[in-house]
């Protein structure tokens, strides 16, 4: 069962790393350091956007409009960083 919970907390790792490439890429695209033509740039951020967007939606939709300021990410990150802490502070000692 612990490897099971490694496995959750590697995949919430993951995800934090890939909600921060997809929040400097966006900075990336918004500020034209990089261009949205180039086909690996475009087939990294749909990537990205596919793989981040579905959870980044309904806390979107709760926050009152900030002026163009996207804190969803960060609020997701902490989310998960809560997640984690729980696993490995309640779950983890009680698996056997």
């Amino acid at each position: 069962m612990r490897a099971i919970l490694d496995i959750v907390l590697l995949v919430l790792q993951i995800y934090i790393w890939l909600l921060i490439a997809a929040a400097v890429l966006s900075w990336l695209v918004a500020f034209n350091v990089v261009n949205t033509r180039n086909q690996v740039v475009h087939m990294v951020g749909d990537m990205l956007y596919r793989l981040t967007e579905p959870l980044l939606r309904p806390i979107r939709n709760m926050l009152p409009n900030l002026g163009g300021i996207d804190i969803s990410p960060v609020i997701l990150i902490l989310i998960i960083l809560f997640l984690q802490n729980v696993i490995v502070r309640y779950i983890y000692p009680n698996v056997f």
